[in-house]
This record gives structure tokens, sequence and C-alpha cells, in this order.
């Protein structure tokens, strides 16, 4: 009698285990599915290219903000998801097409304090005052990406918090920025190419072996460069060769109006 009531107590432990089990299938495929309905509701959101005034944008996420984007200002407005959590938040950034001058960034030094005049015997001996750079004018960019909520208090986002607490550092002289912007374009097709390829999502657009193993090797190649921080050894046309022969988007041009506002000077004369 014994053995008869422990195979049924092991026959409905078996059949419960076996419930629990398909609970849990159809628990994460419900998930699963209202996971990616939300993601892509978000996601349709923000969908539109190159559309929309900039000035009636803001007018409707800040007010005050939106009076300076006149179409002198060549401004628009880019949107993206992000944050800490899911579902994710939609965050939002101006930008300008048109050149900005900083003058003081251009030259810097301490403008709070008077400029004194050196007196006639230091200049006759040639002794030089020696600045050590400190109190001058550092450029703050102070521009990151904002929350697009009126729920949530913005200064309260952890994400907009740390965006704006970057430092970039801006160099005085354009050639040495025009330099660092190229050596960030490059890194960041490196990176590109690199997540790519570490998850196994990078195939060669060619029907021929030879060309798919030399495509594969020089892929290796950059990546391994970059793991020994050896970089600035790649050269940006290499990234961009290596880029054509394979799947990967060139993410620099896709992104460039994708949640994209049009620009204000293309709504000369228009009051809201």
């Amino acid at each position: 009698m014994d053995e008869e009531d422990n195979a049924i107590d092991l026959y409905n432990n078996a059949n419960l285990e076996k419930q629990n089990e398909a609970a849990r299938i159809i628990q994460r495929s419900w998930k699963r599915y209202i996971d990616t309905h939300i993601f892509q509701y978000y996601k349709g959101l923000i969908s539109f290219k190159m559309v929309g005034e900039p000035r009636l944008l803001m007018k409707y996420i800040d007010p005050l903000e939106a009076e300076f984007l006149d179409a002198a200002a060549g401004a628009y407005i880019r949107f993206r998801l992000g944050g800490t959590s899911y579902p994710p938040n939609i965050y939002y950034k101006i930008f300008t097409h048109r050149p900005v001058v900083d003058m003081c960034a251009n030259s810097p030094k301490d403008y709070s304090k008077l400029a004194s005049e050196q007196s006639l015997t230091e200049k006759i001996h040639g002794k030089i005052w020696k600045d050590d750079g400190s109190g001058w004018y550092k450029r703050v960019e102070n521009n990151g990406w904002r929350l697009l909520s009126a729920k949530a208090w913005k200064s309260m986002d952890p994400f907009t918090t740390e965006d704006n607490k970057k430092e970039i550092q801006f160099h005085f002289s354009k050639l040495k920025r025009k330099q660092d912007v190229e050596v960030r374009r490059k890194r960041k097709k490196i990176e590109w190419l690199k997540k790519m390829y570490s998850s196994g999502s990078l195939w060669v657009r060619t029907g021929d072996p030879t060309i798919t193993i030399l495509i594969q090797r020089a892929a290796e190649g950059i990546i391994d460069a970059t793991e020994k921080e050896r970089a600035q050894d790649v050269m940006e046309w290499e990234v961009d060769e290596l880029l054509k022969w394979t799947n990967v988007l060139d993410y620099g041009d896709q992104w460039k109006e994708i949640a994209t506002s049009n620009t204000s000077d293309n709504y000369m004369g228009k009051l809201l």
C-alpha cells in the first residue's frame, strides 16, 4: 500500500512540475510579446525623418526655450530612446547646422581679472610672466539629452544628469578640433564593427570564399588592434572599405535623419 501511495505521489508531482514548466513558458512568451509590442510602439513614435517645425515642437516641450529656435538659428531636434529601465523613455537634444564661434574658447584666459600692464623694468630685462592656467575660461556645452516628459522631474532622471556632466575637450585650434572629430568617428565605426563581430551578426556580402576569408581576417586584425590599444594604427579608409564588403550599415548616414525634425531655417517668416 505504501509503495502504491509513493507511486501516486511521484506521478502527481511529475504532473505538477510539467504544469509549472508549461505556465512558465506561457508567461515568458506573453511577456516577450508585450515587451516587443511596447518597443514597437515607442519606435513608431520617433520613426519620422526630417519632419516637423522645431519651434512648434519645442512650444509643446518647453515654451520658454521655443523662442530661441528662430530661422536664423538653423536648429533642429533629434529624438532617441534610452534610459535605465524598461519601457524606455524618449529623450531629445537640440542641434544646429549653423557655424558657432566661441571667442572665449578660441582665446582661453581668465576674463574675470583685469589685464595688468607689465612694468618697464620687467620688459627691459626680458622677464616673462608665467600663467599656470588656473581660472581660465573653459567651454561647457551643457546640451545633453533631455527627458521628454512632463510628469517626471527632469533633473531627477539619471540618464539626463549623467549626460550633462560629460565634459568635451574644446581645443582652440580648428585643425585640432577637426582631427578630434575624425578620431571619434573612426572609433565609433570600429566599435560598431566590433559589436557586430562579437555577436556573430557580421557576414560578408560575396560568394567568393577567398574574399570572405580575407575580409574576416581584416576584421579580426582591426578588432585585435583596438583591443591592444593600437586604434591609431588603423586608417579610417580601411574601416570604410571593410564596411562596404559586410552587412554592417553605415549608421552615421542612417541616424542623420531618423527621429529628426526639420530645420528651423526652412520655416523662415512663419509665425506661430
